[in-house]
């Protein structure tokens, strides 16, 4: 077997891998085999979200030193590339409006994956943040629909403030073993802010805007799910019941999952979600199985640095995954 390569892209060649990133990408590998369900071919969709943290400049060297700025470089990047493709949607928060590191990854995952992205938020609260879909054209294509979700400029007679980083919906469709599924999926990173009160305005009018949503998408008989990094502390706290106040549901699979790399795993943290309308006309159509969860990759790779070095090179946040049944018979769009 040759040794891994990854492309690069300015020079248009295939850069062998060193041998302990080969080796790191090895365990890596195994691990996804065996935590990761494989792509089935009309039976699964796998869909993921990811904060990949500060996901812009890239250094061009396998070995990231004390001086070299950005600290995400070529080893990191070979691991990045490799659980991403595990997954046939990727919705990414955090890519900055540098796209190197996201140019070269696409060029790493090959000629069958593509993307789409908003463009940078402008203004302070934006953060110089983009909103980005990777996904595996193998599995699912775009059916159309691209959006920025702008809300009415006024609530009651007074003018309301925009979404500090526009929520970005982008239709899929994807083969099944009996139809064809139409879904749509929106992704937003809900602003931090110095206290959970900055962000209950924001996650009351996504959540209020989907249920809106929802039931003009299921009169075709599109599902809509949301996902994304919503900055909810726990579980039933202020956030949360914001975020689920129109109907929204967090399915049970992912409800104690650690979602950053400095979680004791005991469901401290809840700011990822994937989540979907599960009563009314609104209700998914495509079910969910019981597999779903967060790929902790601390350990397997970097071990020899601290969890907040690593974060710099990876992320903070783990990405959250879900899979979904495509086997199951729903009524034909219309």
């Amino acid at each position: 077997m040759p040794p891994p390569t990854i492309p690069h892209v300015a020079l248009g060649a295939q850069i062998d891998l060193p041998e302990l990133v080969a080796g790191e990408l090895a365990a890596l590998r195994d691990r996804l085999d065996r935590e990761i369900p494989a792509k089935a071919l009309e039976r699964n969709l796998l869909l993921a979200t990811w904060n990949i943290r500060h996901f812009g400049d890239l250094s061009e060297t396998f070995d990231a030193g004390p001086e070299d700025r950005p600290k995400r470089d070529l080893r990191a990047l070979t691991y990045l590339t490799e659980i991403v493709a595990r997954f046939d949607v990727v919705a990414v928060q955090e890519v900055r409006s540098n796209l190197k590191a996201l140019r070269w990854m696409l060029k790493a995952l090959g000629p069958d994956w593509t993307f789409l992205l908003t463009d940078v938020t402008a203004g302070d609260a934006g953060n110089d943040e983009r909103l980005a879909f990777v996904f595996d054209l193998r599995r699912v294509r775009p059916s159309g629909l691209a959006a920025e979700i702008v809300l009415p400029p006024e609530r009651g007679g007074v003018a309301r403030e925009q979404f500090a980083r526009t929520p970005y919906a982008v239709s899929f469709v994807a083969s099944g073993r009996h139809r064809r599924h139409t879904f749509v999926l929106t992704t937003v990173h809900i602003r931090y802010g110095s206290s959970q009160l900055d962000r209950l305005d924001e996650l009351a009018d996504f959540a209020a805007w989907m249920a809106s949503w929802a039931e003009d998408m299921n009169r075709f008989h599109h599902d809509l799910i949301v996902l994304g990094d919503f900055n909810i502390d726990r579980a039933g706290d202020p956030a949360y019941q914001a975020f689920v106040s129109g109907g929204l549901t967090v399915p049970a699979q992912l409800a104690s999952k650690p979602r950053t790399i400095f979680d004791r795993g005991d469901g401290e943290h809840f700011y990822d979600q994937i989540a979907w309308f599960s009563q009314g006309a609104a209700r998914l159509q495509m079910p969910p199985t019981e597999r779903g969860g967060t790929f902790d990759f601390v350990g397997t790779v970097y071990p020899e640095l601290a969890k907040r070095d690593v974060s710099w090179r990876i992320s903070d946040h783990l990405p959250l995954w879900l899979e979904f049944d495509l086997t199951a018979p729903v009524p034909d769009d219309t």
